[in-house]
């Protein structure tokens, strides 16, 4: 499944895996929400509510499309967190993978605190 993130300065596409939280996500969209950002990355509330999954992780690669369960948000991170070791990107808690990124991960870094974001299918 391919999802589009956009935002007022630009818009990426992203390929998920299926996913029992992928397919959660997938019946929720189209969703429109407020950019928050936590150092190099960006998450956003989705209104929808999963559990953890078995492989969830806390440490990923940057472009990863991630959901965290505690904040029943994406987690998009596309570079070091404030709690990264390095140049790793680590994220609050274990999330959820869903898939990466298509293009450059970068284009996150043009999210401002508090722009529109809207997650629909690609």
């Amino acid at each position: 499944m391919r999802i589009r993130i956009s935002w007022p300065a630009g818009q990426l596409t992203a390929t998920l895996d299926e996913t029992p939280t992928s397919k959660a996500l997938a019946e929720a969209l189209p969703i429109s929400a407020s950019a928050n950002t936590w150092g190099e990355e960006v998450y956003f509330d989705t209104g929808v509510s999963v559990a953890l999954e078995h492989d969830a992780r806390q440490v990923v690669d940057p472009g990863t499309v991630a959901f965290w369960t505690e904040g029943d948000a994406l987690a998009l991170p596309y570079g070091p967190t404030p709690i990264s070791r390095g140049g790793e990107s680590r994220l609050a808690s274990p999330c959820n993978v869903l898939g990466s990124f298509d293009g450059d991960p970068r284009l996150l870094s043009t999210v401002r605190d508090g722009d529109p974001i809207r997650v629909e299918l690609a």
